[in-house]
Order: structure tokens, then sequence, then C-alpha cells
């Protein structure tokens, strides 16, 4: 191999991982594995398979079977797609055979699942490295709970924090925990094959215990040092800081919202120049950051006027010529419009079996300055099986067909 051809090579190639996970964040951890290079197999129940399948929105099918679900088609991409049923004794020691092959195993059953099966970490080889992704953990009193990922941000702490305070409490857009776990779990499970197989690495896998509610008590920022130093209590605050001002989602004239971050000196000085009133940074009342965030409302207000006379992208354009940090909040309509996503390769077509090609969301970050390439397509249900059963596990065509014909796969 050139020295170029290494430097090319994609960091994890060479590195099997079994996603045997389901919805979103043990898969998501796999999937980021595989936008770093490495051979992703995904396992299903031959029942029905991962229940991303079954999402919307959907495209219609031609044929008679389902629609096809969107969402699967964007988390189900980067992997080979094969059946085994693991509730059957002949599908664990498939399973067990399979993760032979393999580096990694990504999975999010309850904890004690796989255990219960034969198929957890003390069954399998001791060099696999496992992610495991639950609701609160594989131990503690709360670990053998159920739950989805509104449970993360609900006992992460995140959700107590997100909307207005003289409202209900409001969900992220996304599925945070579930993604942000899958990050954090990733990261770990890189860090886990260098201490197996870097330089005095030692040979042995390891288990990455990886909750929902703690990636997003990870990031709660100072909230809870300030709890347990100063008594100080978190709370909502909507779209404002009760640190810092001018600082909001401001309306403009056509309808859509302005994120304007101007709390520093320097900024409140820039954006009430491109407002057009630069004397309105010399008035006593706003000299300082202090004095604005407690006349938040005040200063804000002044800022919203302004915004609310212009476009959005009049809004941008004044405050970019005077450096001031702003942003419109883009819906999918503007990102597929914008020339700056374009030009980066920030999406990527997925020429898709079913859903055809589309545009998704390209592999991040970029390594060596490279733009990523499109990620092979989500797998049909048992797509890969006799490519993963007969050449990776080494199933005969007898064997094969037996399986099939007792429904272990």
């Amino acid at each position: 191999m050139t020295d170029a051809t290494a430097a090319h090579r994609p960091p994890l190639a060479g590195i099997r991982v079994v996603d045997v996970g389901t919805r979103i964040s043990a898969p998501f951890c796999a999937g980021l594995l595989g936008d770093m290079g490495a051979e992703i197999i995904k396992v299903e129940d031959p029942r029905g398979g991962d229940f991303m399948r079954t999402i919307g929105p959907f495209v219609p099918t031609d044929d008679e079977g389902p629609d096809y679900s969107m969402w699967w088609a964007v988390e189900g991409r980067g992997r080979k797609g094969i059946t085994l049923d693991l509730r059957q004794a002949a599908g664990q020691e498939l399973f067990r055979r399979l993760a032979a092959t393999a580096d990694v195993v990504c999975e999010n059953f309850r904890p004690g699942a796989m255990e219960a099966w034969g198929i957890g970490p003390a069954d399998c080889d001791p060099r696999l490295v496992w992610a495991r992704i639950s609701v609160f953990g594989q131990d503690g009193p709360y670990s053998g709970r159920t739950g989805l990922d509104r449970m993360g941000i609900a006992y992460g702490g995140l959700l107590h924090l997100t909307g207005y305070p003289d409202r209900p409490p409001v969900r992220p857009g996304v599925s945070i925990s579930d993604y942000l776990t899958g990050t954090f779990a990733a990261s770990a499970v890189n860090a886990a094959l260098y201490r197996r197989d870097g330089p005095g690495g030692t040979g042995s896998g390891g288990v990455v215990d990886a909750p929902l509610y703690g990636s997003i008590l990870r990031v709660l920022e100072w909230t809870i040092a300030a709890q347990d130093r100063l008594g100080l209590t978190r709370e909502r605050e909507g779209n404002r800081m009760a640190t810092s001002a001018p600082l909001d989602n401001y309306p403009t004239a056509d309808g859509t919202f302005v994120c304007i971050v101007a709390g520093s000196n320097t900024n409140f000085r820039r954006l009430c120049a491109a407002m057009g009133r630069p004397g309105l940074a010399d008035e006593p009342q706003w000299a300082t950051l202090a004095q604005r965030a407690a006349r938040s409302d005040e200063i804000n207000d002044e800022v919203a006027a302004w915004t609310s006379s212009r476009t959005a992208a009049e809004v941008e354009a004044a405050c970019i010529a005077h450096e001031v940090p702003v942003g419109t909040a883009y819906s999918a309509v503007d990102i597929l419009a914008d020339p700056h996503f374009a030009a980066r390769g920030d999406l990527v077509e997925v020429d898709d079996p079913v859903a055809g090609p589309h545009l998704q969301q390209a592999p991040f970050p970029r390594l060596d300055g490279r733009k990523p390439t499109p990620p092979r397509p989500a797998p049909l249900l048992g797509e890969h099986n006799d490519e993963v059963w007969r050449q990776v596990v080494g199933l005969t065509d007898d064997e094969l067909e037996g399986y099939r014909a007792d429904r272990v796969i």
C-alpha cells in the first residue's frame, strides 16, 4: 500500500460492526462507525424488521407491499441487511457465530435481554467492543425500566429547560437523546478499539454503557454545578437568556425568524450600527451587558421592531455587513436551496432502490478536507442474507435453507 493510499483509507476500514439495535440510538451509533469506513451488518427480526420501517413519511410503492418509510431510508442506510430470530436457540447460536467475525456490537435492548438469550458480552468473543444503549444504563435502580427518547430528555434535565417559563415544557424538534447518545457511544467505541488494538493494546474488547439520559446530562452546561454550589435552579427562558441581551429569534416582515446574538459590548455596538442607530450603543442604560440583561425585554423589543420591518434576507445582509452573529431559522426548503450546503457537499444523493434517487444528509464530519461519498442505500429486509450467512459465517446451502425453513432467518 502506498503512502497516498494509506492516507485516503477510511479510519475504520477493516472493522466489522454488527448492528442488532432497533429504532434510532444503537443503529445511529453503528451508522456513524460506518461513515468512518466500518462494514455494518444490520440484524433484523425476520417477522417484520426494524420498527423504523413502519414510521412515515412514506413513499408509495407500485407493488402490493407496504409503503416505504423515508425515515428508514435515512436511518437504515450504509449497511448490509440480514434477518435473524434471536428468540430461538438456533438464532442465538448463529448470532454468536456472526459476532465472532466482528469487532463491534451495537445494541439497545432492555438491560439483561441479551444475557437471557445467551448472547451477552460474557457469552461472545472477548475481543468484541459492545455499544450498549439503554434509557437508564446497564445497572442502577432504574436500569430495568423501558422507555424511549422522551424519557432521556426528561430524566436528563433538558425537557425542564426547553420552552417558555409560562408554558409546559416542549420537546426538541428531533429525537435528540437518541442521536446524542449514539454519537457519544460511537466516540467511546473508537476509544475502546484503540485500547484493544493500538500500541501496547490489551487485545480485549469492552462494554460502552451509554444511557439516553446520560448524554443529555453531560451537555447541561452549568446547570448541575450551580444547583449544587449556589442552590440556583435553572428554569425555562424561551429564546432569551437572563444573562445576555440582545439575544432572541426575531420576527421578520416575510414571516420567518432570524436569530441574532449580540450580548457582548462589541457585538451590541455592531448591531446598533447595522440597525442604523449607532447612537443607541452610547445610551447609559445599555452601556454594559449586565445593564442590558437587566432590561432585556426593552432592548430585545427594540431589535424586534427593526427586524419586523425587513425581510430575513435584509436583516441578514445588514448584520453580516457589520459582523453581527446572525442566522435565519432555516426550513428544509431553505437548506436545499442554499448554495453553501451544495458547495461543501453537505447533502449527498442516495440511489435508493425503492424510494429512488434523493438527497440526504452527508456523512459528517469530513476528514482531510475531502467531501464525503454517498452511503449505500438502506437494505431491503434480509437483502444480504445469502452473502453474509454464506461468506461471513460460512453456512452451506443446505444449512441456509434449513434455517429459512425453520424461520430462524
